[in-house]
């Protein structure tokens, strides 16, 4: 309603639009509270229900927490509305199925909050809402009431207090007589009438020497055990606090037909927040004596009264007293419950969804029956909001401060955070926490140690204590299993408002030390047990970081770099981009370095060489991760069959002697393969080792032999070899290799070989060895359903020239070609040979034009440049035995 009024006066003319209530969602917080309520209210009817039971443990409550703006109060007015009268429920949440009478009664800690006493507010605002809805006494509790206050607020009338206060409503006047009429009760039953207008002291005291005697008129009138005692204690704020098992007791005792079930909804429990939980102990005792009311209780924090640390400090704690609020299952140490409940009993209030944001914007400003606000305005609310309410209303005044000024609100007005959403947010937070927030928001994901290390803090016990509030999300699972709220992080990394905002030094500082503290996290890592999941998790944050931050030691970085690429998975490293310009930075250029190498795998190479080469021209690069990009970009020209520009490039890296020097070796020795030139690639081999690949170099020689035999063992000790260094990305290459030998010699077992490589494959984005596989089944089925394999390797033929894979072009022709001379399709040969021809014109695998002729028992057409390990009849009766066998094969299945 608030939000309506401050809507209804930012124009002259309020009449040009509606201004409407678009409380969204929540339905299922509505289901929550209907079935714990629906629940209770069967117990409290119950036989076995005992109102004076102060063992049982509680299930009377429901708490919803969640970050401040998040639609708490929002949540709690619907509540109590539509437990008022029906056309006041939201249509989505349907009718309830009890039918007992419920009382709710909302009460905005906010206003009660400043002091202990003011726990007087809550206890009255109960009894007033009662006074309205019962029209009688509740004799026990207003004797001790009254006597309360004659004692604590001598010559006060209480109509008076409640009219200074800000209590009195249309009840309000209802009670002094009420509490007259319940001290003539007592009298009468007292038989004592001339104590009617006297002190309350004395009536109590009458009433508690009958108790005492065992009246009978007296205890059936206040028969609370404990009723007695209560009135004999000093009537201060203490024994106030106890009061409410006489109202509880007074309520159990009412006729059927006045009996109701109050719903107590405390708001902004937040606010009762104080150094030794002063306020709290008083309303956990309001909420453990009234075991036949149910209460709702919304703040910004967890309800801890399920935790056992808070022993002493609060009356009632631990996981016994609040099964439903017991964060984890109990320890078997700790005795369960003697009546279990149903469930859990505290709830996280999170944001809204897209769809809902939406709908909330869509419905919040109307005018001619259509949203005011636009589409696409209504959309970048959304995006920048992250689902959370407070910034939904914030963008909606900020739309009619603009119209006010009489221009057209647009999207890129809101390409904003608000400072009074980061205000709310710092409002309950220590100095301490304050700091650590903004050192967090640096993060995208952060556990204690990094959040502490970030802050530079001594002790960790400030993250702790932040991490318990609701604008930290926990993810048990995740590697850093906390987030801040997205909202809230734009909002503090945007700020520009606050008396204690940072400077561009105390951000800068600040991601030198979360920098440092990802890379001690992942280099001691490393040394006990390598992790791929945090070395990419460790290099996006650290990229991310000291690209926005501009920071120049990078560090740990570089040998992350290295780790990344070796082992060929390519997992995204790409962080969120924060402009179209080329990099100004060392870490600009490292970030797009590595992004470029991972990005290849789902990019054209063309447009992977020239983001290379863009890279190198800058001249940032440290000189270590110069070489990588060059190696890359060599790799990228040999894909693109530019092999004068991969030798060039891969020689540049040789020469130069660094860590990828082997690996440019072997590179040298393939594209010698790839020419060739075999018997220079086969001496390189013993020079390469594990780093250079050097099994499947040799593997890759063998197989174009028609040597199956060779090329399985060396692409079986390869992965081996890769399953010992633990590297995944080589053990799947090695793989889809041992598929592609054994697919030209054995198609059932190559079925096997070729399904494992699709599991090793699998979440490694491999894209040119996912396409390779392809070729490997068309070989493995060569022989067999003509159209199929056609249309399979057209198919396969478009998926290259997508990915800009055009080596592979000469794989498919290869594979067609086995195909073609098993069934002895000579035109069809030829035609595939035509255009092999066409494809090895430049010399780069013209070894392949040969193989086709062999498996066919072609002649050459002319003089062949191949340089083969053995000598060509060999090689030629190898590849035509081969299709021999394949032929006989099909021959034998028929």
């Amino acid at each position: 309603m608030a939000d309506n009024l401050r809507a209804l006066f930012s124009s002259n003319d309020p009449s040009a639009f509606d201004i409407l209530e678009a409380f969204t969602d929540r339905n299922s917080q509505w289901a929550v509270v209907a079935a714990a309520l629906e629940e209770h209210l069967r117990r409290v009817a119950g036989g076995a229900f005992d109102v004076e039971d102060l063992e049982a443990p509680r299930t009377n409550l429901i708490v919803f927490h969640g970050v401040g703006g998040v639609g708490k109060s929002t949540l709690l007015r619907k509540i109590e509305a539509a437990l008022t009268a029906a056309e006041d429920r939201p249509e989505q949440w349907g009718a309830p199925t009890w039918t007992e009478r419920v009382l709710p009664i909302r009460i905005d800690l906010s206003r009660a909050a400043s002091t202990g006493s003011d726990f007087e507010r809550v206890i009255l605002t109960i009894r007033l809402a009662l006074a309205g809805a019962l029209d009688r006494t509740v004799p026990s509790f207003d004797v001790a009431l009254r006597n309360y206050w004659e004692h604590t607020h001598p010559g006060e009338p209480l109509d008076e207090y409640v009219r200074r206060s800000g209590l009195a409503g249309r009840f309000a006047n209802l009670l002094p007589g009420q509490l007259q009429a319940g001290v003539g009760e007592v009298a009468a039953a007292l038989a004592l009438p001339g104590l009617v207008g006297s002190a309350a002291g004395q009536l109590t005291g009458a009433l508690v020497s009958a108790l005492r005697e065992r009246q009978e008129r007296a205890r059936a009138l206040a028969g609370a055990a404990r009723t007695a005692a209560l009135l004999e204690a000093t009537p201060d704020l203490e024994a106030l606090s106890y009061y409410p098992h006489l109202l509880a007791w007074d309520l159990n005792q009412m006729p059927a037909k006045k009996r109701l079930t109050p719903v107590v909804l405390l708001d902004t429990f937040e606010d009762t927040a104080d150094r030794h939980r002063d306020f709290e102990r008083l309303l956990q005792r309001l909420v453990w004596l009234m075991p036949n009311v149910f209460f709702v209780i919304g703040g910004r924090s967890r309800l801890q009264w399920a935790d056992p640390a808070l022993h002493g400090q609060l009356d009632w704690t631990g996981p016994t007293a609040w099964p439903g609020l017991a964060t984890a299952p109990s320890s078997l140490t700790v005795p369960q419950p003697r009546a279990s409940g149903t469930g859990a009993r505290q709830f996280l209030i999170g944001d809204l969804s897209p769809e809902d944001c939406e709908t909330h914007l869509a419905r919040r400003l109307v005018h001619d029956g259509r949203p005011l606000i636009d589409a696409d305005i209504r959309a970048a609310i959304t995006a920048r909001s992250h689902g959370l309410p407070l910034h939904l209303d914030l963008a909606v005044s900020r739309f009619l401060e603009i119209r006010r000024t009489g221009r057209t609100p647009t999207a890129a007005d809101f390409d904003c955070t608000f400072p009074a959403l980061l205000a709310r947010t710092l409002s309950d937070l220590t100095p301490e926490e304050r700091h650590l927030l903004r050192s967090v928001a640096l993060l995208d994901a952060f556990d204690l140690d990094l959040a502490t290390r970030t802050a530079g803090l001594p002790q960790q016990a400030p993250a702790r204590r932040l991490v318990e509030r609701p604008l930290v999300t926990e993810d048990p699972y995740a590697l850093w299993p906390y987030h801040l709220h997205r909202a809230i992080r734009s909002a503090v990394q945007d700020d520009e408002h606050s008396d204690d905002r940072w400077t561009p030094a105390d951000w800068h500082q600040a991601a030198t030390r979360a920098l440092a503290a990802l890379g001690e996290q992942w280099t001691k890592a490393a040394a006990l047990a390598p992790s791929r999941m945090l070395l990419v998790a460790c290099l996006r944050q650290g990229l991310r970081l000291a690209r926005d931050q501009r920071l120049t030691g990078l560090g740990w970085i570089i040998e992350a770099a290295f780790v990344y690429t070796d082992d060929s998975v390519w997992e995204p490293l790409t962080p969120p981009t924060t402009g179209t310009g080329a990099p100004d930075t060392a870490a600009d250029a490292v970030a797009e370095l590595l992004t470029a190498i991972a990005r290849r795998q789902r990019e054209h190479r063309r447009r992977t060489a020239d983001r290379l080469t863009a890279v190198l021209d800058t001249g940032l690069l440290p000189a270590e991760l110069t070489e990588m990009a060059l190696y890359y970009r060599a790799k990228a020209h040999k894909d693109l069959s530019q092999n004068d520009a991969a030798r060039t490039g891969m020689q540049q890296v040789v020469d130069g002697e660094g860590r990828l020097a082997v690996k440019a070796r072997r590179a040298l020795a393939n594209l010698a393969r790839l020419a060739g030139d075999f018997p220079t690639a086969l001496a390189a081999v013993p020079t390469l080792g594990w780093k250079g690949r050097h099994h499947r170099v040799l593997g890759d020689i063998h197989w174009s032999h028609a040597d199956t035999a060779a090329a399985i063992r060396a692409f079986e000790a390869g992965r081996a070899e890769a399953e010992q260094h633990g590297a995944a990305g080589e053990r799947a290459m090695m793989q889809v290799r041992l598929a592609l030998a054994v697919s030209f010699a054995d198609p059932d077992r190559a079925a096997d070989e070729l399904a494992l490589a699709h599991q090793l494959l699998d979440g490694l984005d491999q894209r040119s060895n996912t396409l390779l596989a392809q070729v490997v089944a068309l070989i493995k089925d060569a022989g067999t359903g003509d159209r199929d394999v056609a249309a399979r390797a057209e198919s396969l033929r478009t998926d290259i020239e997508a990915a800009g894979l055009p080596f592979l072009h000469r794989f498919v022709e290869l594979a067609l070609a086995f195909h073609h001379a098993v069934r002895g399709a000579d035109q069809d040969l030829a035609a595939t040979i035509g255009r092999l021809r066409t494809l090895t014109a430049t010399g780069d695998f013209a070894y392949f034009t040969d193989i086709a002729h062999f498996m066919a028992g072609l002649p050459l057409p002319g003089l062949s440049t191949i340089r083969w390990t053995r000598s060509e009849d060999d090689v030629r009766s190898a590849w035509r035995g081969l299709v021999q066998a394949r032929q006989d094969r099909l021959l034998a299945g028929n």
